[in-house]
């Protein structure tokens, strides 16, 4: 008998991540070029690129993906690639935009968790490169920077499926094809596609190409990064009934549109999930609007639907200063906060797919105080819950609310005021971006002192990654390194 090592364990993580910094690399090479070109500020962007080359690079060479890695291998990965590419990506604020380091990583972070919480205060201190590259940073965060990789590097194939599972949202997905990086492929489709409709629909309103790409990126990606100092306040109804459109869609799970678009439209109308988030906007648009109309009139109608979309997608654009409205019209706002997109969308927050499963679970655990013997499956949409799912809704729940209350908690013995606690804390937590009080939507986050700051920006990490992968960090398992296995061969 022969005894061989199986190699590659504990390998993973450093090739994903080595990847994903060479990825930056390439962007930001793109724009420190670009920015040259225009007579703007280059030097963060050239920075980057030899920075985040030179570590990928490294770490490319260190690492490997021959073996198919553990559980914990492929959350580290997820782990790192996200802590790793929002932390070289900030060297471009600091440089080029004069931020303070705390500010530019969160800033940063905000950006590629499609978040929208923003530090920036002086809109004229950045360039339109910067602008472009901060808006590129929402879009690429929007659809998830593994699910491209599984699209384009073909190495990846042989752990793409544990990769989807981890990166897109929700507690289940669905495969649309045999092979995972055609499924990655077939939802990026959908995501260029609506990019390229929103960029084009955005020229027609008459904004300029620039703007119309940046409003594009962020729109579709549900991020809510505008070159514009008071969001889509300054721009007219046209560009306004645009984000309409491209919000809701963003909010839509991609794998159902890739279906829809394929030649099944039905499963738009079957879908239960789909069916609530149409209800959910319809209603509480409805309610905005009325609330808003003894101000605003006919518009109304198109204030109250822009602004709950923007909330209930966390894209967190801004039509009118929200900020600024009565306490009963804010209240609608509050709740979609709580809220969130469809699963496999580019939203974040809760999900629409969870509340069901736990409105269904409720009333299941109703019914057994009556009926303790009974068998009560929980059904949504005709399809049995199994257990494990409604263990991990749960488990998520309970690390979701748990982390905003403990955030809104120390916000407040912080110094801050509850609204302002209140709202920075779902609104970080649940890559919303913009809050109420001192965090509203013509506001910024740059009023925290700087461990506030690296709270909040832990918080948008966390969200993107949906809160309960994060707390593996808080294992002892989390840490404990690889085993390498040996294995006999005749």
């Amino acid at each position: 008998m022969r005894l061989e090592r199986r190699r590659g364990r504990g390998r993973f993580a450093p090739q994903i991540t080595g990847l994903g910094l060479l990825a930056l690399a390439a962007l930001t090479g793109a724009y420190a070029v670009a920015a040259a070109l225009m007579a703007e500020p280059w030097h963060g962007f050239a920075l980057t690129t030899v920075a985040a080359g030179a570590v990928g690079a490294v770490l490319v060479r260190f690492g490997s993906t021959r073996t198919e890695p553990s559980r914990r291998e492929t959350l580290i990965a997820v782990l790192a690639l996200w802590a790793a590419v929002p932390l070289f990506g900030s060297i471009p604020y600091v440089v080029d935009g004069g931020m303070p380091w705390f500010d530019a990583v969160f800033e940063s972070t905000s950006g590629f968790t499609a978040t929208g919480a923003t530090m920036l205060t002086d809109f004229g201190a950045f360039g339109n490169a910067l602008f472009l590259y901060r808006a590129m940073s929402q879009w690429i965060g929007g659809i998830g920077i593994i699910v491209l990789f599984i699209a384009v590097f073909p190495q990846l194939a042989i752990a793409g499926r544990q990769l989807f599972a981890a990166e897109l949202p929700g507690p289940s997905e669905e495969r649309l094809t045999p092979r995972l990086r055609n499924t990655a492929g077939a939802v990026l489709l959908v995501y260029l596609g609506l990019s390229a409709a929103a960029f084009v629909a955005y020229l027609a309103t008459g904004i300029g190409w620039l703007d119309s790409a940046a409003h594009a990126f962020t729109t579709v990606a549900a991020g809510g990064f505008s070159p514009e100092e008071r969001s889509f306040a300054g721009l007219g109804a046209a560009a306004h009934w645009v984000a309409i459109v491209f919000m809701a869609f963003a909010g839509v799970n991609f794998a159902l549109q890739y279906r829809a678009l394929s030649g099944r439209p039905r499963v738009l109308a079957r879908d239960p999930e789909f069916r609530a988030y149409l209800g959910i906007v319809a209603a509480a648009a409805a309610a905005a609007a009325w609330l808003l109309w003894p101000d605003h009139g006919t518009d109304a109608v198109r204030h109250g639907l822009f602004n709950v979309l923007s909330i209930v997608t966390t894209t967190g654009y801004a039509s009118l200063d929200f900020g600024a409205w009565e306490p009963r019209q804010q209240a609608v706002l509050l709740l979609l906060m709580f809220v969130g997109g469809s699963a496999g969308s580019a939203a974040g927050g809760i999900k629409v797919i969870r509340l069901l499963v736990v409105a269904k679970h409720t009333g299941r655990e109703v019914r057994r105080a009556l009926h303790p013997r009974a068998v009560l499956p929980v059904r949504v949409g005709g399809r049995t819950v199994p257990e494990e799912v409604l263990r991990a809704v749960t488990a998520f729940l309970t690390l979701y609310l748990a982390s905003f209350a403990a955030l809104t908690t120390t916000l407040v013995l912080a110094g801050s005021d509850f609204v302002t606690a209140f709202t920075a804390s779902i609104a970080t937590l649940g890559n919303i971006g913009p809050g109420l009080g001192g965090v509203g939507p013509m506001e910024s986050y740059a009023g925290f002192p700087n461990g506030i700051k690296a709270l909040l920006t832990f918080a948008m990490y966390a969200g993107r990654l949906e809160v309960v992968a994060v707390f593996v960090l808080f294992t002892s398992d989390g840490w404990r390194l690889p085993r390498r296995r040996r294995t006999a061969r005749s």
